[in-house]
């Protein structure tokens, strides 16, 4: 198979460096390629998704107490005022007026690898950060974690200060494997608890993650928010070549006799397998789910974050 000099086909000779690791200036560069969303999609148990509004829901912050009055939601009375007044008071929330764009990242190992013209770690960086600068572009405010027990959550934020947060995690996080990852299942757990009701949430993984993540964590984001999950993938993994393929190891040197049926088969069950039963599986809960290779250029990479589920599924 050719090679690049640098080890990855397609490599930019000009700058190296964007193959194998995610560059800020670059991230911050996809912005002029946000464009704007269609409309509301379906959500998973068949009603209509939130459409995008200016006031989203009643919020967490709260304002004021007032008289309790027939219809008032009873899980929100104000115990203290009520106590203290002798007459039953209701809280009241500020509303929430901006969507929440969560954005969550795998960081196994096996992401920092990639044989044409980036790793595959550059591509979700790429794809997350094209999703940043939708979420500012619509009036979201954004966030970012990844499955760590130790590193806090990007906090959300609006505007291009909370999109540049979130790049210089992306930047921090995909530069190499974090000393400690915790895990997808994590990641997504942290997740659920951040989401409210209408939020969007883009997950780029693995497909060995996803499969360990237990199946009762799906149905439960993708009941009341937007979830699109993106599985990263490498031309090598799913179309090798027929040939004999060298591979440098730290003994020495293996050779693998890809023109061998039977070799070429065992290689699909390890790759394509665990591809296809992720993304079977992520349909089953009614989830937009997408291979992402990593070769592909920033316009394809937007018109996969915006594919209907129904098409992204196939």
């Amino acid at each position: 198979m050719k090679r690049a000099a640098g080890g990855i086909e397609g490599l930019d000779k000009r700058n190296p460096g964007a193959g194998t690791v995610p560059v800020l200036s670059d991230l911050i560069g996809l912005r002029t390629l946000s464009r704007s969303r269609g409309g509301a999609r379906r959500g998973s148990h068949g009603v209509q998704a939130l459409a995008p509004s200016l006031l989203l829901g009643r919020g967490m912050e709260y304002a004021e107490s007032r008289r309790y009055v027939p219809g008032d939601d009873a899980r929100l009375i104000d115990w203290r005022v009520t106590a203290r007044t002798g007459r039953p008071h209701t809280k009241l929330f500020q509303a929430e007026r901006e969507r929440l764009t969560l954005l969550v990242a795998d960081t196994a190992a096996a992401l920092y690898f990639g044989t044409r013209v980036r790793f595959k770690s550059v591509q979700a960086a790429r794809a997350a950060a094209l999703a940043a600068w939708q979420a500012v572009r619509d009036g979201d405010r954004v966030a970012a974690l990844r499955g760590s027990l130790h590193e806090a959550p990007v906090p959300p934020a609006s505007g291009p200060r909370g999109a540049l947060r979130v790049l210089d995690a992306l930047v921090r996080w995909y530069q190499a494997p974090p000393a400690e990852d915790a895990g997808l299942a994590l990641a997504l757990d942290h997740a659920r608890r951040l989401l409210r009701p209408g939020s969007r949430l883009l997950v780029l993984a693995d497909a060995a993650s996803v499969a360990a993540v237990p199946e009762t964590l799906w149905p439960g984001l993708a009941r009341h928010n937007d979830v699109h999950v993106l599985l990263l993938t490498d031309p090598l993994e799913r179309r090798p070549p027929v040939a004999r393929l060298p591979f440098a190891l730290a003994g020495g040197r293996l050779e693998l006799g890809l023109d061998q049926a039977g070799v070429r088969q065992r290689w699909k069950q390890a790759f394509d397998g665990p591809l296809e039963a992720a993304l079977a599986g992520l349909a089953r809960f009614g989830l937009a789910a997408a291979p992402l290779s990593c070769d592909l250029p920033a316009e394809a990479v937007r018109d996969v974050l915006h594919c209907p589920p129904s098409r992204c599924t196939a």
